[in-house]
Parts: C-alpha cells; structure tokens; sequence
C-alpha cells in the first residue's frame, strides 16, 4: 500500500513539476526475476526509477539511510534493504539473490555512490549478482537535470543476460558490459534542443 501511495505521489511530482520524458518502458519484462541497473546523481534517482517502472523494485540502500527508525521503517515498507558500501556485504548478497529467486526485481545502483561528472566505474556487486542468479539485467540511463519546468529524462535499454557461473568471463568484464550498456543509451540522447522530446506514459 505505501508503495502504490507513494508512486502516485511521485508520478505527480516527476510528470507536472519535471516533466519527465520516459522511452523503453515497453523493454521491461512483465514477470519473472529482474535485476535494474542506473546510474546516479540525484537522491531522486530510486523514486524516479521505482515509479518509472511497471513492476515494484526493492532497492538496495546505503546503510547509512537506516540508521534513523523512522527511515528504516519507511524504507523497509518500500521493499527496500540495507547494504554496506565499500566492502563485501553477504547478507545483502543473499538478500538480493532471494529475492531475484522469488521473481522479484532488485534495484541498485552500480557507481557505489553518486557521480558528479561522467559515468564512474561500477563497482562488482551488480556483476556478481547477474552472475550469481542469472537474472535478466535491464539498463536504465537517467539524463538530468532535475530542475523544476525541465525535462529528466530516461531511457531504458534492453535487457540482456550474463551466462550463469561466469563463463561470460570475470567480474570486472560483466562490470564492464553493464556500465558500457548504460554510457550507450546516455550516449544516444542529442544535445538539449536539437530535437523535440515526446513523454511516454509509464505504465
């Protein structure tokens, strides 16, 4: 229930005061494990993308986000959990890998922390999660700025599969793979004003 609530109260906010502009929503598979990738500059960034979507995501969260009761509780009531950055976290490994295996869509976001410039190296977490669970992976590019009366736009790709056990190759290339998927769909966008943009409902 707070998720739907909190999803119309984001769909309002995103398409009256950004005018969001949507394109791949048809690209998201309807059912069955998926694991959503994006990059990351704002702390808007996970509601923009759980709204965006047809399918309720359980994002992975900084830790730090949990350390207030009142946040946690929230944050727990969206599907989201906690994960340790910088360092292995197992628990939230398996958590993840749980809920990929229910046929759940898990959200993260590979940068480790928000980028301020250009697309920064991905950390390994969402390559080994892809791995590990065989999951779908579905890109999505997140073009600012978030700026009330402009655009932020987003583009979701198609999703794609690593082989299962790593016969892909290692960590770092599937890391690789994943940020190259999502630098394309950033590098499709023309430059501001060059052409018109048509928003697309999202689902």
């Amino acid at each position: 229930m707070l998720y739907r609530v909190g999803k119309v109260l984001f769909q309002l906010l995103f398409a009256l005061g950004y005018r969001w502009d949507v394109r791949g929503v048809e690209n998201v598979p309807a059912g069955g494990p998926l694991l959503v990738i994006a990059n990351h500059f704002s702390w808007l960034d996970p509601p923009l993308v759980g709204t965006v979507l047809p399918r309720n995501v359980h994002f992975m969260a900084k830790q730090e986000l949990f350390r207030n009761p009142l946040a946690a509780w929230v944050l727990r009531r969206l599907g989201a959990f906690p994960v340790r950055r910088g360092q292995p976290d197992r628990w939230a490994l398996r958590q993840a890998l749980e809920l990929l295996e229910q046929g759940r869509v898990v959200g993260l976001f590979p940068e480790g922390t928000r980028s301020r410039g250009p697309l920064r190296p991905f950390e390994p977490g969402a390559a080994l999660l892809a791995v590990k669970s065989g999951a779908p992976v579905l890109p999505v590019a997140i073009i600012g700025p978030y700026k009330l009366g402009r655009p932020v736009r987003v583009r979701i790709g198609t999703p794609f599969r690593v082989e299962r056990g790593g016969g892909e190759g290692s960590i770092e290339a599937v890391a690789d793979r994943m940020r190259k998927a999502i630098a394309a769909l950033l590098a499709e966008e023309p430059a501001p004003g060059r052409q018109g943009r048509r928003r697309i409902p999202a689902g």
